[in-house]
């Protein structure tokens, strides 16, 4: 592979990279605990849950009428008081319709998921997200 061939490849990598950056959607996180059963999408069942526990509630406005059911959106911490941001993503399945009222983020995820974006000093944060 030539040399421009390969310059290439790596511009558009990195291109590509910074769009999903550009279309992401910005929002609030915070986490619930167990139980985390019953959903609204799988009722009972524990088969439900992704590997590592890695899996939200939304708020109404991601809801969409229970369509959000099994969606997957991934997810990085942007901010937040006390510096609460690890640097990595995140991707995690909606298993539910935020259980709060009024909800008190964009997207509530387990404490798992929480703890996978954020240091523990936050119990909300900001969020960059994308389905």
């Amino acid at each position: 592979m030539s040399l421009l061939v390969l310059a290439m490849l790596i511009a558009a990598a990195l291109i590509s990279k910074e769009a999903l950056l550009v279309h992401a959607d910005i929002g609030t996180a915070s986490f619930y605990n167990p139980p985390y059963i019953p959903t609204k999408c799988g009722g009972n069942s524990e088969e439900q849950f992704p590997p590592g526990n890695m899996f939200a509630a939304v708020s109404e406005g991601l809801w969409d009428n229970g369509a959000a059911c099994g969606r997957r959106y991934r997810l990085r911490c942007i901010s937040g008081p006390n510096r609460p941001c690890k640097q990595r993503t995140i991707d995690v399945k909606v298993v539910d319709l935020c259980p709060f009222s009024p909800c008190p983020s964009t997207i509530v995820l387990s404490r798992d998921a929480f703890a996978a974006v954020s240091h523990p000093r936050g119990r909300k944060i900001n969020i960059e997200y994308i389905q």
